[in-house]
């Protein structure tokens, strides 16, 4: 890359920092999670807390599956990769028949300390057959990058694994199809803070139906154990760009959070 590309790729990325409301970052090695995805467990010390109040800390591990859970053969699958195998390139419902080409798993570290999970696929996403490539992956990168950790750090995975025709909604018995696979996910990931990206993650975690604008800029309790942080996606973001504090707001909460389980 000719530097003037690379100036102009580093000005872009100080304008989205300072969208998101950042006014500093920490030059600490300490700050970062550097091991790498096949390695141990992360963990991320030294970091600032967030300035907004929190809840107590989480219990020592999220809470074990429900009994129908831990009877289900995806109980039997105890890594992210045999859970892959198992979803294979999956017919269970209607999407494989309109029009999706990859089903998109999930990517990054698998013992994230962080995960996010956002909706469904869209058309880069299905088309390179990974989570948030397209534009408004490119922006939840400078998010996951504004509190100084790397996109390779997190853990990355939505509630449905297919593209949905048109990018819709996906329809009910869809959730009901694949959620079981997102939840295998995260406790096989285990991370000790999630972040939900939009109303339609957030919905189908907590099981509720308040609007994004009442459940984001709070921690709830998902799974037993796990800190869950709903937030505005992306996506949204790129569409009302004023919104982008808020969302900061929400990733200082984040930052504490994973500043008290370091």
């Amino acid at each position: 890359m000719d530097q003037g590309a690379l100036r102009r790729q580093l000005a872009d990325h100080l304008r989205v920092m300072a969208d998101l409301g950042v006014t500093g970052i920490s030059r600490d090695a300490s700050w970062r999670t550097r091991q790498s995805a096949a390695g141990p467990r992360a963990d991320v010390e030294s970091m600032t807390a967030a300035s907004a109040p929190v809840q107590a800390s989480e219990p020592e591990r999220p809470a074990p599956a429900s009994p129908a859970e831990e009877s289900s053969p995806l109980a039997t699958l105890t890594t992210l990769g045999a859970l892959q195998g198992h979803i294979g390139d999956c017919t269970r419902c209607i999407l494989h028949t309109q029009g999706r080409q990859h089903v998109v798993f999930g990517t990054g570290n698998p013992h994230a300390e962080l995960m996010f999970v956002g909706e469904a696929p869209g058309a880069d996403e299905d088309r390179q057959g990974e989570p948030f490539v397209g534009r408004a992956g490119q922006l939840l990168t400078k998010i996951i990058e504004a509190i100084d950790l790397r996109r390779e750090d997190v853990y990355i995975a939505n509630v449905i694994k297919c593209r949905p025709p048109g990018n819709r909604n996906p329809e009910p018995v869809e959730v009901a199809t694949c959620s079981p696979f997102l939840l295998r996910q995260i406790d096989l990931v285990q991370p000790r803070v999630m972040v939900a990206l939009g109303t339609f993650a957030a919905h189908t975690l907590l099981g509720t139906t308040a609007p994004i604008s009442r459940l984001r800029g709070r921690v709830h309790e998902f799974r037993g154990g796990i800190k869950l942080i709903p937030t505005f996606h992306p996506a949204y973001l790129l569409r009302s760009p004023e919104r982008k504090r808020e969302v900061w707001e929400d990733m200082k909460i984040v930052r504490g959070l994973l500043a008290e389980s370091g």
